[in-house]
């Protein structure tokens, strides 16, 4: 079994390793899964559920042997506008959704046209993301109780705006030394994990010198109960599968992405390879599943696999082992819980949002001033000031229209004539001038993909020429690629030069676009005696079928033999002379 073969060699010491990254991992994720689930707007203890059950099934079926699966900071604008749109129970539906949506996009082998999604969108809408998480936090940290949420960016900051004068100096001292906490641990006792003493240090200062100054996760969402909830189907509806069918679409996009991005990053740091479409499929069932013990949707965190490899992993019983340590957890201390300040909570989410920023990238890719800047910023800040489904979809579309345009900027074409100064005879655009043009053969060099974003420009090019020659060479060497749009104004544009009696001929035609030609039939029409392997071959060719009657006393001399056709009206007898053109 494949599933065995990630624990192939396994032994003791290997499991003491596994055990120790395990624990650590799972100790990291408890606050953050709280942290993630108040910020989705569902209880804590949504979170605690998630982390367990998606982390324990996201390493047994995913396909990178040190995933770490639970619920992440990119899900937070999401499952919160879902939640305030259609509430928690629908939310737990669209993450089932978006569980079965994986599995088939795994099982239909989909997991790399994930990875084709530009650079600058993903940048783009993560650095939105991450402005969004931070800027939620801000009501919890300056204490700010009872004010209301809104699903957008603008309305949250003018809310907050509005209650400015009500922060309360106890949530704000409380966050601070969190905040302090998690930012100089790592330099003291970088073994230690920082989130989870700030968020103890703090809680134990509120209780101690200022109890019942500030909200708790208590006087919140209630006391956090120490048991799993009990397996429940949600009622799911014809009406609400069409209701939820766009929401659980983008989790079930982003959580792809997320994951396979999080497994990208544990191959770059292990030197191993994880199978995407497995852990598509992984990351499915761990979606199906949770939901049904009120769990909300998971994926791959990037963070949380990243210290499972530093602290020694060698396989997925350490991501099963990290869900076990949460669960016990749960079971042993979460009356505990109940009593952790809000304000302790907001810091740890804010660190995660300023590390998810990508700066770095964000910044490399706008100090570039392309195209691409274009696209990112719009990702971003569409982002932030509206939602995410808007920002994936406008920022794909403009970086798909830019890649179009930049694609048929390549396309070249230009009229050139054999260059007799050359060893080779190689041909030049710079030879074909007035008095110097042969008004029989014209000979175009085609550079770039001919698809539909430049075939129009490929046909016009050609028959602007004011020229209309007896034989129409193209040079199709440097042409790569060729869709059915280049091949149908390709087929007009021979069709127009045999309805005046002209012939089309090819050189160096690659294999793509050749085998295109074969399949659409044109290859058939052209005839294959009029496709020659080198340019030279295909002057030759031409040079033998001109009216030579129009040679005599033509001064263009565009080819070698132009002065014997223009003095005798015959070619010379031995015509090899452009055999070598290239």
């Amino acid at each position: 079994m494949k599933w065995m073969g990630r624990f192939d060699h396994y032994n003791a010491s290997a499991f003491r390793k596994d055990l120790m990254s395990g624990l650590i991992v799972g100790i990291i994720a408890i606050p953050l899964g709280m942290a993630f689930a108040i910020a989705s707007g569902v209880k804590p203890e949504y979170g605690i559920y998630t982390t367990i059950i998606a982390g324990i099934l996201i390493s047994l079926f995913g396909g990178s042997k040190f995933q770490i699966g639970g619920p992440t900071g990119a899900f937070i604008p999401i499952l919160f506008a879902v939640v305030m749109q259609y509430g928690y129970e629908n939310l737990l539906i669209a993450g089932f959704m978006a569980g079965i949506m994986l599995v088939l996009m795994g099982l239909f082998r989909l997991g790399a046209l994930i990875k084709f999604i530009p650079r600058p969108v993903t940048i783009g809408f993560t650095a939105g993301i991450a402005v969004i998480i931070f800027s939620g936090q801000l009501a919890n940290f300056i204490g700010l109780d009872h004010i209301e949420k809104h699903e957008y960016f603008l309305s949250n900051m003018k809310e907050i705006g509005i209650h400015l004068s009500e922060f309360n100096g106890y949530s704000i001292l409380t966050a601070v030394i969190c905040l302090t906490v998690i930012l100089a641990l790592p330099r003291w006792l970088p073994k230690l994990p920082a989130s989870l003493a700030g968020l103890v240090v703090s809680s134990l200062i509120a209780a101690i010198f200022f109890k019942d100054q500030v909200a708790t996760i208590g006087s919140a969402y209630g006391t956090i109960p120490s048991t799993l909830p009990g397996f429940q189907i949600p009622e799911i509806t014809w009406e609400r599968i069409v209701m939820l069918i766009h929401p659980a679409f983008v989790i079930a996009m982003l959580g792809g992405i997320e994951s396979l991005l999080s497994a990208v990053v544990a191959d770059g740091m292990t030197g191993s390879r994880h199978n995407s479409n497995r852990e598509l499929v992984g990351q499915g069932i761990a979606n199906i599943v949770t939901p049904l013990f009120g769990g909300i949707p998971a994926t791959g965190a990037i963070a949380r696999t990243a210290t499972n490899i530093k602290n020694g992993a060698v396989s997925p019983l350490s991501g099963i082992i990290h869900g076990i340590v949460v669960l016990l957890v749960l079971v042993l201390f979460a009356p505990y819980a109940s009593h952790i300040p809000l304000a302790s909570m907001a810091p740890i989410l804010m660190v995660v949002a300023w590390n998810m920023s990508e700066r770095s990238a964000f910044l490399h890719v706008l100090k570039s001033k392309t195209s691409d800047s274009l696209v990112l910023v719009t990702t971003f800040l569409l982002t932030v000031l509206t939602d995410l489904t808007t920002a994936v979809e406008v920022g794909l579309i403009f970086a798909v229209l830019l890649f179009v345009k930049r694609m048929s900027d390549m396309m070249k074409v230009a009229k050139v004539l054999p260059d007799p100064n050359n060893k080779h005879e190689k041909v030049k655009e710079h030879m074909v001038y007035e008095g110097h043009d042969c008004p029989q053969i014209s000979l175009y060099t085609i550079e770039g993909p001919l698809f539909f974003g430049a075939a129009a420009m490929f046909e016009k090019s050609i028959m602007d020429s004011a020229r209309r020659p007896r034989i129409l060479l193209l040079r199709m060497g440097k042409v790569p690629f060729m869709d059915t749009t280049g091949e149908a104004n390709l087929a007009s544009l021979i069709k127009h030069f045999k309805k005046s009696g002209g012939t089309v001929l090819f050189s160096g035609v690659q294999p793509q676009p050749l085998e295109m030609l074969k399949k659409t039939g044109l290859y058939e029409q052209i005839g294959a005696d009029k496709f020659f392997e080198h340019t030279g071959d295909a002057i030759n060719y031409a040079l033998n079928n001109l009216n030579y009657s129009q040679c005599v006393g033509c001064k263009q001399f565009a080819f070698r033999e132009c002065s014997v056709l223009s003095s005798t009206g015959t070619l010379p007898a031995a015509n090899s002379l452009n055999k070598e053109v290239m």
